[in-house]
């Protein structure tokens, strides 16, 4: 079943060294695996960040690029990472499953 990732980040100080390391996270997925990343921030709140994965077709191999793309580049320390998961709902209900 395709997911969506959803990762979202608190960025302090200097927003350029993240925003590079992300758009080059973003490339490596996308050469690797041919899912393109989208990079956001939050309107009323210009700390939160998100990247956004979508569709995913294997989580296991996206959760093994971005960790292997992470502890490789230096930009990425001390930048905490929280990862939210999505599943689309079934179609011909519109319900969510248990």
């Amino acid at each position: 079943m395709q997911c969506s990732l959803y990762i979202y980040y608190r960025i302090h100080g200097n927003f350029l060294p993240f925003q590079q390391a992300s758009t080059s996270l973003m490339a490596d997925v996308h050469e690797k695996l041919q899912i393109k990343g989208r990079l956001l921030r939050r309107r009323d709140d210009a700390l939160t960040w998100m990247e956004i994965y979508e569709p995913v077709s294997d989580s296991a191999a996206l959760q093994q690029v971005l960790a292997a793309a992470v502890a490789k580049d230096p930009r990425w320390q001390g930048i905490s990472r929280h990862e939210e998961w999505f599943v689309p709902l079934p179609a011909e209900t519109g319900q969510t499953t248990a």
